[in-house]
């Protein structure tokens, strides 16, 4: 299936709303108890959505090295697929992982495979970014691995950790899904994501 259409990357710079510590709340440690407690929306089975991904890691002696992407992600439960275009790069780039194997495409690593996302894009780019967590933070939830989720007073996630990788979410007015992800780890590798939901 085609996810990509180029009248869909059309983006908006869009800034982190400021969070105010008052305002936010501490998810409760069961996840039984977080789902019907606080209302948080489920992780939606199916979705498509465009924007930009930029990433930026530390490199040895020469400060931080990043690159930048155009991107179109179809998800269908644990299956999905990704274009990037401009990618980290590596040029025109399909990703796709059928729920047991990703494979990536490009003009300038060919066809590459990897029981994970992020192994896969390890290998492909030297980049590291916290794939497998996205379905569920674009869904404006915390991964069944976070801790430390805060919720704004609107019960929306602001903020989640998942093993090294700190997230702050960004929303547009009222909306329930985040237009805007932010994944920083403490060794200066960081991920931001514009997300356009069609």
């Amino acid at each position: 299936m085609s996810f990509f259409s180029k009248k869909s990357f059309t983006l908006a710079v869009i800034s982190l709303p400021i969070l105010l510590a008052g305002g936010c709340q501490s998810l409760p440690k069961s996840p039984a108890t977080s789902q019907s407690t606080i209302s948080q929306p489920q992780k939606l089975a199916s979705f498509n959505i465009n924007g930009k991904i930029g990433v930026t890691s530390p490199s040895s002696g020469d400060g931080n090295q990043g690159g930048s992407a155009f991107y179109a992600w179809g998800q269908e439960n644990d299956r999905f697929a990704i274009e990037l275009i401009g990618a980290l790069g590596i040029g025109k780039t399909n990703i796709s992982y059928d729920g047991q194997s990703a494979t990536l495409i490009s003009e300038k690593t060919g066809t590459l495979s990897a029981k994970t996302p992020e192994e896969l894009l390890q290998k492909a780019t030297g980049w590291q970014a916290p794939i497998s967590q996205m379905p569920y933070w674009i869904s404006g939830r915390a991964a069944p691995s976070d801790k430390n989720a805060k919720l704004d007073a609107q019960n929306r996630l602001i903020s989640s950790q998942n093993g090294a990788w700190s997230a702050s979410f960004g929303y547009k007015g009222n909306d329930k899904l985040p237009n805007k992800i932010s994944a920083t780890q403490p060794t200066g590798q960081k991920v931001v994501m514009t997300i356009t939901h069609q």
